[in-house]
């Protein structure tokens, strides 16, 4: 629709509707108006048909706050628009919030020339009226109204009607919509007629739209909203928003005390007198003296009374009215009812039905009940405060009894916790006081009561006992590796009659761990085996025995022995892994001992190097409470190097491990091999485990002597030989090795040496005197044996000439040479070692045999007492090829 403004003859503007573009358009599309480039505020630019797009749409609104949409669809300017650019866009929006729905309409305003010319015209010819009836204020209806119908509310008039026919026309709720044919106005008149009652609750007010047109469609004037407002009438009474309000209050509460509230409400228009409610209280049940109020306002129950008294009265009712009109008389009432339950509080306390009971009970007997004890509480059942909680204030000292309370009958059970004796005591006075679970609360004008008490009696029954162990549980501690058969303890019982312990044997419960044992008679007990903490069950350390006492009856009784085995220091600390390789960095090696004792006998170990003459180049450094790290003092040559070295554990107990040292010429351990390895320095163990007995010592003597005679007799009979026989190929092959034993020794003075004379230099043998005497056998080339002494030098040899020169026969030469050069210097000694302290039981032996000049240490051997004499004759046989050698050539020449 678009909005035309004519004049007529007389200069009057006449407005009209062209249709320029069909509203039965398809809903929720694009809708244009073509309007002129200006457009003053509260023009109607067009209609929208709404319900094409949404039946029930509930929110109309514009993205254009210049706009305003009515709910006809009516498009109105809320101020001045210029379309300057020819063209303006904006979009209506609706929604039904229940059904949750949302839908556009877009709407484009495009300007058009032709009426933009036509209205700056009508603008410059109209003219100015000073009157406007087209605005009337909004209408009143009386709620209810009782006519007569149809009832004139309102009239409208515009002011062209003086000069024109104007017609009159409305749409909206009430008319058109639902309630439709409540109103309807005249068309020729314009008055606004109502043609029955409105119920305000229902239709607080209605929004019509007027129109004024001439006969033949033309609009003077702007659609007008007019409101019609129904006003209340007292026709509702008040509701309390409950049938039954339940309130509770604690007794004895004091006056003032909030107690509840009671909420009325009226449908009536708010905040007027038809909804000022005025609330009272009209009874109260049972009908005793009032003990509560009610403010007349607000509806809040209050407490008026103090005597409030749960025992008394429990629960009350009560019968409130609420009435409008500021609770004039000619005002609507409603009534409700309020009821108020009074919560208990502990403000009885308990009181014992006898103030002294009597109980029997048999001696011994344990969580038995002897008596029941009965309370009288006057507060409600159940609840805090009626529980009973019972006390044994007086007469349980050592905690034999124990009363707990029955929460079914709410009495006191009185039980033995302990056993009685007899003999100890005959009878037992008990007082026992009671209490409620809640605190009590003193109650108005009242005073405070005494605790309730009572007394108890507990007899004692005499009954024949069987023997009591005492203690009934004996600890008992033995040392670890304890002997078998050791009196560790004594453990006796005693009859509760007579107090002694004759008639008594004793016996192990089977079943038990068989540590022990105890005499029958005397209860000694005494170890059944080796204590050791390292075998089977008795790793745990520990072990209950229960042992049974039984009187000449045959009645028994039973106690408890814990056997503890405490630790020792049996063990030596030793290293585990005993080689280890050394490259050139000389990088520290880590030792780490084991000990199988427990602590305290265990860490921190002590490290040291236990040879002295070894603590000079080698030494040990401390890592941690385990290890420690060997490392060498100074610079040593390459080789292998046995080192003792000594663990102390915590307890003192020491013990000496060998560690071999490979200290190799390599980069890395894995590059270590024999080669790059130069010669063993082995050194001598004092291993303080090793021991030597008598006999092996007197084996190894007559051995190197037996052996030496064969030697010398074997030499002997080489020596008687032919002396001139030439040395053949097979003697020659026979070569001595370099002993490398180098000392000061004796001077060879031997009758059977027999001086030669000088050859020359193609080869041969004979003496050389002076400052350095030399003896020399040679085999081809650089084949010698040489002792180097002191200053002298001297060289046994001889030579096999070449190019096949006869020569003189040296078998005898060389036996005389070995027995001058050997017998003086070969020495055989035993050195009996110091006997270890610590162990007691096992003794050391060194077996050394040196060349005498020499100082060093040739060889050596440890032995355990039971493998000494094997390890002895395995020492002599490695030295034995060294005799044999020259034995054989002498043989075989």
């Amino acid at each position: 629709m678009l909005l035309e403004e004519v004049y007529d003859e007389a200069g009057f503007r006449i407005s009209k509707y062209r249709k320029v573009l069909s509203l039965c358009c398809e809903a929720c599309k694009k809708v244009i108006f073509h309007v002129p480039s200006e457009l003053e505020a509260g023009t109607l630019v067009g209609r929208v048909n709404l319900k094409e797009c949404l039946q029930s749409a509930e929110l109309i609104s514009s993205s254009d706050p210049v706009f305003k949409i009515l709910e006809d669809g009516s498009v109105y300017t809320t101020s001045v628009v210029s379309l300057s650019s020819e063209k303006k866009t904006f979009t209506i929006l609706l929604k039904d919030i229940q059904e949750h729905v949302e839908k556009k309409i877009h709407v484009n305003l495009v300007a058009d020339e032709e009426k933009t010319q036509k209205t700056r015209h009508a603008r410059d010819t109209v003219l100015k009226r000073t009157k406007r009836r087209w605005g009337p204020i909004p209408s009143v209806m009386i709620e209810n109204s009782l006519g007569p119908f149809p009832l004139q509310i309102q009239q409208v008039q515009s002011d062209t009607a003086q000069n024109y026919t104007i017609y009159y026309s409305a749409s909206g709720p009430g008319i058109d919509q639902d309630p439709k044919g409540l109103f309807y106005i005249e068309r020729e008149t314009g008055n606004i007629f109502a043609t029955r009652a409105v119920d305000r609750e229902q239709y607080p007010s209605f929004q019509i739209i007027c129109f004024a047109s001439t006969p033949d469609g033309y609009s003077p004037e702007v659609p007008l909203v007019h409101t019609i407002r129904i006003e209340d009438d007292n026709d509702n009474a008040p509701y309390f928003t409950q049938d039954v309000f339940e309130f509770c209050v604690p007794e004895n509460s004091k006056p003032g005390i909030i107690v509840g509230k009671m909420v009325a409400d009226d449908r009536d228009e708010p905040y007027t007198l038809h909804t000022t409610l005025k609330y009272r209280i009209v009874s109260q049940t049972p009908p005793v003296t009032p003990v509560f109020g009610i403010h007349s306002d607000t509806g809040v129950i209050t407490v008026l009374s103090p005597q409030l008294d749960r025992e008394l009265v429990s629960k009350y009712t009560l019968l409130i009215e609420a009435r409008d009109m500021a609770g004039q008389p000619f005002g609507l009432c409603t009534t409700g009812t309020a009821v108020i339950t009074i919560e208990d509080t502990n403000d009885n306390a308990p009181s014992f039905k006898n103030m002294q009971y009597e109980a029997w009970v048999e001696e011994n007997r344990v969580n038995v009940e002897i008596l029941r004890i009965s309370v009288v509480d006057l507060d409600e059942p159940g609840s805090p405060g009626s529980g009973a909680v019972f006390e044994i204030i007086r007469g349980n000292d050592d905690r034999s009894f124990e009363i707990t309370t029955d929460r079914n009958t709410n009495d006191g059970i009185l039980c033995v916790a302990k056993g009685l004796d007899y003999e100890s005591s005959k009878q037992r006075t008990l007082v026992i006081a009671v209490n409620n679970e809640a605190p009590y609360m003193l109650a108005p004008h009242s005073r405070q009561l005494a605790q309730s008490t009572s007394t108890v009696i507990v007899h004692v029954k005499d009954v024949d006992e069987g023997p009591v162990f005492k203690p009934c549980f004996l600890r008992l501690e033995v040392k670890d590796c304890e002997q078998m058969g050791t009196l560790i303890g004594r453990y006796l019982a005693e009859d509760p009659e007579t107090g002694n312990s004759e008639g008594i044997c004793y016996r192990i419960a089977p079943g038990q761990c068989n540590w022990i044992s105890i005499d029958e008679k005397t209860g000694e007990i005494r170890t059944t085996k080796v204590l050791d903490r390292d075998v089977g069950d008795m790793r745990r350390g520990q072990c209950n025995i229960t042992v049974l006492a039984i009187d000449r009856s045959g009645k028994t009784g039973t106690g408890t022995i814990q056997v503890i085995i405490k630790p020792g220091n049996k063990n030596y600390p030793r290293i585990a892994k005993t080689e280890y390789i050394m490259c050139r960095d000389r990088k520290p090696i880590c030792l780490t001992a084991q000990d199988a004792d427990e602590s305290p006998f265990s860490m921190p170990f002590v490290y040291r190097v236990a040879d002295r003459s070894l603590s000079a180049s080698w030494k040990v450094t401390r890592h941690n409470d385990k290890s420690a790290y060997l490392s060498p003092k100074g610079e040593i040559p390459f080789g292998k190097y046995t080192i003792p070295v000594s663990v102390s554990d915590n307890g003192g107990k020491q013990g000496v491990t060998y560690i071999t040292v490979n200290y190799c010429n390599c980069d890395t351990p894995s590059d270590c091999s024999e080669d790059n390895t130069i010669s063993p320095h082995v050194f001598p163990r004092a291993d303080p485990n090793v021991t030597l007995g008598v006999w092996a010592i007197l084996a190894m003597i007559l051995g190197s002597l037996l052996l030496l005679l064969i030697l010398i007799t074997i030499c002997g009979c080489c020596g008687s030989g032919v002396m001139h026989r030439q040395v053949t190929d097979d003697c020659a092959n026979h070569n001595l090795i370099i002993s490398n034993t180098e000392a000061p020794g004796e001077e060879v003075m031997d009758h059977n040496v027999i001086p030669l004379q000088n050859t020359n230099d193609q080869g041969g043998y004979g003496i050389k005197t002076g400052d350095q005497q030399t003896f020399e056998m040679v085999k081809g080339k650089g084949h010698t044996l040489e002792s180097i002494k002191g200053g002298g030098h001297q060289t046994l040899g001889s030579v096999k000439e070449g190019g096949g020169q006869p020569m003189m026969d040296t078998c005898r030469y060389s036996y005389s040479e070995w027995h001058n050069f050997t017998h003086p210097r070969l020495g055989e000694k035993v050195h009996l070692c110091r006997q270890d302290e610590e162990q007691k039981h096992s003794e050391d032996y060194l077996l050394s045999y040196n060349y005498e000049g020499k100082g060093s240490l040739a060889g050596s051997v440890g032995c355990c007492s039971d493998q000494h004499e094997e390890e002895a004759l395995d020492f002599l046989d490695q030295l034995e090829p060294k005799f044999r050698t020259l034995a054989e050539t002498c043989v075989k020449r």
